[in-house]
């Protein structure tokens, strides 16, 4: 069994390489990070207690009178962990919730209850609480949030006061944001009152240690999301995925994101903050930063001057970034290619790589998906592009079908490396499981992507779950993203490869355990 040290190594490499390059960016961008105040934050919370279940998660919560839920603001999947917790929370004879937010001014209250009132419709509520004006961040995962709470709750609050861009004044705010909650206590005095603020203010010396002061009668519960050194230390414990840490006594962190997909999304912030207003978002930097991360991971140089256990100037051969551009002009992308199964795939996913414009096509960025098309992309480029063997390679519909069956194993293990929060099992994972221990892929007449997909998809997740337990090497990696699969037979045999090393790891289980 693989390490506590070693698992973290390995699940967290790909992802440090990544990291690496985005964080100078955002240095370079954002200076705050050197205050006191945020770094109060970052110091406080080193470490954990114990791995907590769904279970344990939810009786914490639901024995709590207050939940202070830190918000990472440029993190969509931040904002709608609040949205879950709140519909979880506010149940058909429970006690009431009501949900307090930092986004919205207390002096714009009345506007968001003319918006409760269903007097105004959304854009005017946007408009009026000058959202993209003072907040900026996305308006969707936060607009969500407000049309559950309206739905599921008593009502909804603004808890924050100006001025938001002083930093000096934060201390400020937080004395202000605690009046407010005990203003809301005496309005609801059995309500569950959940707000949502930005992570740096639940340092336990900031609105915590304030609000215990103000309300010394309240079972108050912080739930902190996505902690960076928490998320690396939970790296190492040997089940699957950790959804929640126990910090201290009332304290705890979710896990529903990585650091990686944090900070990326806080990049692709500062670039619209400073772009032109009808500029698209620009994915390029993020794509190619994930691209440069993989390579680092499986030490490729993509400066390299020859052919062999690296690709020729890999470095020449990185995609176009398309983001934003008109359906038509993906059709033109498209020309000669099975368009309508590229554009299900833009539908379901929000991107994808055209290999055979080496391109890719960012609708809306989803670090799963885009990390399992970078993942595709750097396979193809490591057999080298433009892809004169494709003709051959789709000769013959079962070469074809092992084909792809590869490219998807390899684009499900690229994303396990770059983003190890997918699920095991997700959507896309149909049937749900693979039979992995027959004699040899049995595919006779079976020509679908679909099967190839799920193939690959479980092959992927077995190299992966090699990888952990260190029977495959970054060096076995990086030789299977530069085999040839035009070579007659190659891909088959990379396929019966995969199988036989997980059959074989399994006969040694099934030999120990006897």
């Amino acid at each position: 069994m693989a390490t506590t040290t070693s698992l973290r190594s390995r699940r967290s490499a790909a992802q440090l390489h990544a990291l690496a390059s985005v964080e100078r960016e955002i240095r370079a961008q954002d200076h705050n990070g050197r205050r006191k105040y945020l770094r109060d934050f970052t110091q406080a919370y080193r470490s954990y207690e114990s791995v907590l279940d769904r279970q344990q998660l939810n009786s914490l919560v639901h024995s709590a009178d207050i939940l202070l839920v830190g918000d990472y603001h440029a993190l969509p999947a931040s904002q709608r962990f609040a949205a879950a917790l709140l519909e979880e929370r506010a149940q058909p004879g429970d006690r009431p919730v009501i949900l307090g937010v930092e986004t919205i001014f207390s002096r714009d209250q009345h506007i968001l209850d003319e918006w409760w009132r269903r007097e105004i419709g959304e854009a005017e509520l946007r408009q009026r609480i000058r959202f993209d004006v003072d907040w900026g961040y996305d308006w969707q995962p936060f607009y969500e949030l407000l049309l559950t709470a309206r739905e599921h709750t008593e009502g909804i609050y603004g808890l924050d006061c100006m001025p938001r861009e002083d930093l000096r004044k934060i201390g400020a705010r937080d004395r202000h944001a605690v009046h407010k909650i005990a203003e809301l206590r005496q309005r609801h005095p059995n309500a569950v009152i959940l707000a949502l603020f930005g992570e740096s203010h639940l340092a336990p010396g900031h609105l915590p240690r304030l609000l215990r002061a103000q309300l010394p009668g309240e079972r108050p519960l912080t739930v902190l999301q996505n902690v960076d050194a928490l998320y690396w230390r939970a790296a190492g414990e040997h089940q699957e995925h950790v959804e929640a840490v126990c910090v201290e006594r009332d304290v705890v962190c979710v896990f529903n994101s990585t650091p990686l997909e944090k900070y990326e999304n806080y990049r692709l912030c500062l670039a619209r903050w400073n772009r032109e207003e009808d500029e698209a978002p620009d994915a390029g930097p993020t794509i190619y930063n994930l691209i440069d991360g993989l390579l680092r991971f499986l030490d490729i140089d993509r400066y390299s001057s020859h052919n062999g256990n690296q690709p020729k100037f890999l470095v020449d051969l990185l995609p176009e970034i398309y983001c934003g551009t008109s359906e038509a002009h993906l059709r033109r992308l498209l020309s000669g290619t099975d368009g309508e199964a590229v554009l299900l795939k833009i539908e379901e996913r929000g991107s994808a790589y055209l290999p055979d414009v080496n391109a890719f096509y960012v609708r809306e960025f989803q670090m799963m998906y885009v990390a399992e098309e970078v993942a595709r992309f750097l396979h193809h480029a490591c057999r080298g592009l433009p892809r004169a063997n494709t003709h051959s390679e789709k000769k013959e519909n079962s070469g074809h079908f092992y084909c792809l069956s590869v490219e998807y194993a390899l684009g499900y293990f690229g994303t396990r490396v770059l983003y190890p929060a997918r699920p095991q099992k997700d959507e896309s994972l149909a049937p749900a499981k693979l039979d992995l221990n027959q004699e040899t892929l049995r595919i006779d007449g079976i020509k679908s992507e679909a099967m190839a997909q799920q193939v690959g998809y479980g092959l992927g997740n077995s190299l992966y779950d090699a990888y952990l337990e260190g029977r495959v090497t970054r060096g076995d990696l990086r030789r299977l993203f530069l085999a040839q699969l035009g070579e007659p037979g190659k891909a088959r045999e990379i396929c019966l490869e995969l199988m036989n090393g997980v059959r074989r790891a399994k006969k040694k289980a099934r030999a120990a355990a006897g």
